[in-house]
């Protein structure tokens, strides 16, 4: 029984730690509308930040300067959200199609960089040794399973408190009318590339945290973790939840995560031991085929936004004349 509650605890801890990216890639598309695609790379560049300046002295490469966790949670958030800013201030002025193509190129960018760099990042061997909070309970893994889920969970609720309040101030709804009609946004005098920079640089600072966390969740980072099958699961995430909704993050997250587990459970007692590495695929399937069926139910997502039909300005002339 406590070996089910430890997995619990675990399982959750994973999916609240994607639910936080979730939540910074519905900041940037679900509010506001950008097509991030280089999901991955703005997590890697928080996890790798926060393992370099909090991993003990290591003369094979640079950092090791054993700073405090939270600290490096924090510079995580500021670097990720530099990189996103200046990703940002380069490419919103392209459309959606081709700002999709330049995320996807500087998550690619930073991959590579991660797996080259050797004397940075450890190259293809990653980063161990990262601290973990509450590491002396790694012994017990229930008790550190559960300590770590309530860590996350304050995170997680900050985070989603925060994103709220924003998304209901002023600032959000400027980004929701970018959104949906810039024209007339930028028409009240309102800068769409200054409210996107913006936009962009706060949800890619909650990608690093996001990284940063599952960093020291873990214990270990390498290049193969950021990957794009990351960005893949992400978007599904926020697609199966409800793009605009941070419930809808949290959400889906949560359930497409259940189902990418449960997966692989399956797949690891019914698949022989060989042939497990090729069967992995079909998660990607059970992914596909679970977005296809709430996209045919629910277009929206399951708490999404609900789709706004807006009034030609005949209708409205014919109702207020109806309405006289």
């Amino acid at each position: 029984m406590i070996d089910l509650l430890g997995y619990g605890a675990f399982f959750l801890t994973t999916a609240l730690i994607f639910s936080l990216i979730t939540l910074g890639l519905n900041l940037q598309w679900g509010l506001t509308g950008l097509f991030n695609v280089g999901v991955a790379g703005f997590v890697a560049i928080g996890a790798y930040t926060s393992a370099i300046l909090t991993t003990p002295d290591d003369a094979a490469r640079f950092g090791g300067f054993d700073w405090p966790i939270l600290a490096g949670w924090l510079a995580a958030m500021v670097t990720a959200g530099i990189a996103a800013a200046i990703t940002g201030i380069a490419t919103l002025r392209l459309r959606a199609d081709y700002l999709a193509i330049t995320t996807f190129g500087v998550a690619v960018v930073v991959q590579l960089v991660a797996l080259n760099t050797q004397s940075l990042t450890g190259g293809p061997f990653g980063v161990g040794f990262i601290p973990r909070p509450f590491g002396e309970l790694a012994s017990t893994p229930f008790w550190f399973n559960l300590t770590m889920l309530g860590t996350v969970v304050v995170v997680v609720v900050l985070a989603y408190l925060g994103l709220e309040h924003l998304s209901k101030s002023p600032w959000g709804r400027v980004l929701r009318a970018l959104r949906e009609d810039e024209t007339a946004a930028v028409s009240l005098g309102k800068s769409a590339r200054f409210y996107r920079v913006q936009a962009f640089a706060i949800g890619g600072a909650v990608m690093g945290l996001a990284g940063a966390v599952q960093a020291h969740f873990i214990g270990f980072i390498a290049p193969d973790n950021y990957l794009p099958t990351l960005t893949f699961q992400v978007w599904v995430m926020l697609i199966v939840g409800g793009s605009g909704s941070n419930r809808g993050a949290l959400l889906g997250s949560i359930l497409v995560w259940a189902i990418w587990a449960g997966s692989g459970a399956v797949l690891s007692v019914f698949v022989p031991t060989d042939q497990q590495a090729r069967a992995a695929s079909l998660q990607i399937v059970a992914i596909g085929v679970m977005l296809c069926v709430i996209l045919l139910v629910r277009p929206q997502g399951i708490l999404g936004e609900r789709i706004r039909r807006r009034r030609t300005a005949g209708a409205a002339v014919a109702e207020s004349k109806a309405g006289g």
